[in-house]
C-alpha cells in the first residue's frame, strides 16, 4: 500500500467513476482499475461496490478514505520539511487551534513571526480540543493553541494568553439590564446555564460554584462559541464562556463574571513524543520570547 496507490484510491473515491478518475489522474482506465483491484487483494477487503455506471464506497472504503487523507497530508508535510532542510528558515508550519480566543492569539504570533521569517507559509486548522489533540499526536499538526488544562504527560506547552470568563445572555434577560459590566457568580445560580462540554470545563465550573456554596443549573452543554452565542440570544439560558470577542453580536449582552473572577488560559502545545522540526522550534521560541497576549482588560482571578 504505497502513497501513489493511496492517491489513486482517493481520486476514485472522490469521482466514484473509473473513467472520470483516470482522466483526473491523466492515465488510462485499465491500469487504474488494476491498481485498485490489487489494493483490495492486498488488504483483503472490498473498497467499492461496482455498478454498471458508477461505484459505491463500502464501509471499509470509507475508513481507508479517512486514513488516506491523513497519510497523504502527513507525506506532503514531511516532503516540505525535507525539502527545506538545511536552507534558510522556510517551509510550511501546521498549527491547529480550538474555539475561543485561540485563533486570535495564533494570528498575533504569526504576524510577528512573518516579520522575522517572511519565507514561512502556514496551514491552520480549527476544531474541538479532542480533535486538535488527536491531530497533534498523529503528526498532522506541528503545534496547537488550546485552552488549559491539558495532559502534561503527553503534551508540553507554554502560556500564550488568557481572558476573562463571561456570562452571555439575551438583551431581554433580567440580568442584562443590571448596572455595570460584571455579575457576581452567585447571580447566575438561579438561572439555567449553557456551558462548554469538555469534561475538565464542566468539572471546573461545578467546582467554581461549589466555592460559593451553590450548584449550577446546567441545562445544556455545547462545544463552540457559536453555540454559546446562539443559545444565549434565543434565551435558552445564560452561556458561560471565555469572552472570545471584544463585543458580543447584536441581541446578546456579555458581562464578566466576578466574585470570584476566573481566567481562561490558552497554551501553545506540542507532542512530547515527537521531535519538533526546526521551523516549529523557531516558532515555539518566538512565542516564548513574545510572552502571553494581554487580551482586553482582564479582571484579576484564578485560572479556570
Amino acid at each position: 500500500m504505497d502513497l501513489r496507490t493511496l492517491n489513486y484510491f482517493t481520486v476514485v473515491a472522490r469521482e466514484l467513476n473509473f473513467t472520470r478518475a483516470a482522466e483526473a489522474l491523466c492515465m488510462s482506465q485499465p491500469p487504474l482499475s488494476n491498481a485498485i483491484r490489487q489494493l483490495e487483494e492486498e488488504l483483503g477487503v472490498t473498497l467499492f461496490l461496482r455498478g454498471k455506471r458508477s461505484l459505491t464506497l463500502t464501509d471499509a472504503g470509507a475508513l481507508l478514505l479517512r486514513r488516506s487523507a491523513q497519510l497523504l497530508d502527513l507525506a506532503a508535510k514531511t516532503k516540505d520539511e525535507l525539502t527545506d532542510f538545511g536552507r534558510d528558515l522556510s517551509g510550511t508550519l501546521f498549527i491547529d487551534t480550538v474555539e475561543g480566543r485561540s485563533a486570535f492569539i495564533t494570528a498575533r504570533l504569526i504576524a510577528g513571526f512573518c516579520e522575522e521569517f517572511p519565507g514561512v507559509r502556514y496551514e491552520l486548522w480549527n476544531g474541538s480540543s479532542d480533535d486538535v489533540i488527536e491531530r497533534l499526536h498523529r503528526g498532522l499538526a506541528d503545534l496547537a493553541v488550546i485552552a488549559a488544562p491539558y495532559d502534561t504527560e503527553r503534551l508540553e506547552g507554554l502560556s500564550v494568553g488568557s481572558e476573562d470568563w463571561v456570562a452571555m445572555m439575551s438583551t431581554d434577560h433580567p440580568l442584562a439590564r443590571t448596572e455595570g459590566d460584571s455579575l457576581p457568580l452567585s447571580a447566575l445560580s438561579a438561572y439555567p446555564l449553557c456551558i462548554p462540554s469538555r469534561k475538565s470545563r464542566v468539572d471546573a465550573i461545578r467546582k467554581w460554584f461549589a466555592g460559593i456554596g451553590a450548584e449550577p443549573n446546567i441545562l445544556c452543554e455545547h462545544s463552540s462559541y457559536l453555540n454559546a452565542v446562539s443559545l444565549a440570544r434565543a434565551n435558552v439560558g445564560i452561556s458561560i464562556f471565555p469572552r472570545t470577542v471584544p463585543e458580543p453580536p447584536p441581541g446578546v449582552t456579555a458581562k464578566a463574571i466576578s466574585s470570584p473572577a476566573k481566567l481562561a488560559e490558552y497554551v501553545l502545545v506540542w507532542d512530547r513524543s515527537r521531535a519538533l522540526s526546526r521551523l516549529a522550534e523557531a516558532f515555539r521560541d518566538f512565542a516564548q520570547d513574545t510572552g502571553p497576549a494581554d487580551l482586553y482588560s482582564l479582571k484579576s482571578g484564578d485560572l479556570l
